[in-house]
């Protein structure tokens, strides 16, 4: 494994590991920062993912940003899209219901890659 060669390259890495990781996340599921972090073996990286989610629109492939939510189910990356129903609206495209800005149904429809994909 090479290192990186400078902190930004790192970072970009793993933005690219959270992004493939997203792009795995079926049609109609959600899942949160945290459990990617963890998935990722950034236990404590919640917030790293977020950043990640926001830097989505950079990357080569679409990743569904808008599938990734916080632990309780709430949409807290709306305020990055276009506009402030757009996060909403993809989610109810694939048959997500929204109320009050939380996914109804949230453990039931939750995709936790730890699981999915070990």
């Amino acid at each position: 494994m090479s290192l990186p060669r400078n902190p930004s390259e790192k970072q970009r890495n793993f933005f690219q590991e959270v992004h493939e990781v997203v792009r795995l996340v079926p049609s109609g599921r959600v899942t949160t920062y945290g459990a990617i972090a963890h998935y990722l073996g950034a236990r404590h990286g919640a917030r790293l993912v977020g950043w990640a989610m926001m830097a989505a629109h950079t990357a080569d492939a679409y990743v569904p940003a808008h599938r990734v939510l916080n632990r309780n189910g709430l949409l807290t990356g709306r305020q990055h899209y276009p506009t402030p129903t757009a996060m909403q609206e993809a989610l109810e495209a694939e048959g997500i219901q929204v109320v009050d800005d939380q996914v109804v149904e949230f453990k039931r429809l939750f995709w936790d890659p730890a699981a999915e994909l070990e």
